[in-house]
């Protein structure tokens, strides 16, 4: 206990960044740039669409306008503190901004997690029980979901957070990263991380393999379904319904199951870096172009906004 009351408490941490990539660490910046700023844009166009145009006032669009939400907080939780440190000598964050940093982090990547679950139940009802669909997501039902998915995601980050506050850090107080992470921080830690590391796996089993579970179980029916369905026009029209949400699945569990699996030593290498920059930067900003490429909702509303501009 005397050795652990004498240990020299880490007051900030420095953050590498891309510190080690000085010739093209502009390009990064204006790279960086451009994407939060699309991402910000896209996000939010899509919320006041949907918003604002009635025709879109359906399950299906309250919950991808929530997702777009936990996108913009999800990507700003992490980019307006690298944009800041680019250019600083010192990329420092203090010990209670890189735990809060992680909080937000957290709290928004699992509530994507569990609307994502939320919009896969979705189109199982529409698909599978057209006729009952709109009894079945009725709007409480759907408020219920979306409370539900913030509400898990907020309990899944404190849990995460307040096992994070017992650990201690006295040196070194390098994260190689761009942002407070959990794998970083853990490694940084100079006090056993057993239970933390427990605690992650566990968490990590009910967030993560959970929610994917229940995913691949409503798309099994649902292409049980989409097979049944006589005329390849029905066919077609069915399956485009659940691309958008596939593409958007897909990306956001791959990319992140492949970055914490290679991260999970702590050690982050420059290749771990620029993988995360995809998982916690791109995919924010891809999901509203994902959604509205190729749906003929999305675009007639814009046509409707449109027309209405220039009445």
């Amino acid at each position: 206990m005397i050795g652990i009351r004498n240990i020299t408490r880490i007051t900030e941490f420095i953050l590498l960044g891309f510190s080690d990539f000085p010739r093209i660490i502009i390009l990064l910046f204006v790279i960086f740039l451009l994407i939060y700023v699309t991402a910000l844009t896209w996000n939010l166009c899509l919320i006041v669409l949907i918003r604002m145009d009635s025709h879109l006032h359906t399950p299906m669009y309250f919950f991808l306008s929530n997702l777009s939400f936990t996108d913009l907080c999800y990507i700003t939780s992490t980019v307006p503190k690298l944009l800041f440190n680019f250019f600083q000598e010192r990329q420092t964050i203090n010990f209670v901004g890189c735990i809060a940093q992680y909080f937000f982090f957290s709290t928004m990547g699992l509530s994507e997690s569990y609307l994502m679950t939320a919009m896969a139940y979705d189109r199982y009802a529409a698909i599978c029980n057209p006729l009952l669909y709109a009894s079945i997501m009725s709007p409480t039902l759907c408020v219920w979901m979306v409370m539900g998915s913030y509400s898990a995601g907020l309990m899944g980050s404190l849990c995460q957070t307040c096992a994070l506050l017992q650990l201690h850090f006295c040196g070194p107080n390098v994260i190689r990263h761009f942002f407070c992470d959990m794998p970083q921080l853990v490694h940084l830690s100079c006090t056993d991380t057993f239970f933390v590391q427990v605690l992650l796996a566990i968490l990590a089993m009910f967030f993560g393999l959970v929610n994917a579970l229940v995913i691949v179980i409503s798309y099994v029916y649902i292409a049980m379904s989409i097979m049944r369905i006589t005329s390849a026009k029905g066919r077609s029209k069915a399956f485009n319904t659940c691309v958008s949400h596939l593409t958007a699945v897909s990306l956001f569990y791959t990319s992140g199951l492949f970055v914490y699996l290679s991260s999970s030593s702590g050690s982050s290498s420059s290749f771990d870096r620029f993988a995360s920059m995809f998982y916690t930067v791109v995919i924010p900003m891809l999901n509203p172009l994902i959604y509205s490429l190729r749906n003929k909702e999305i675009k007639d509303a814009l046509k409707r906004l449109q027309k209405t501009h220039h009445c």
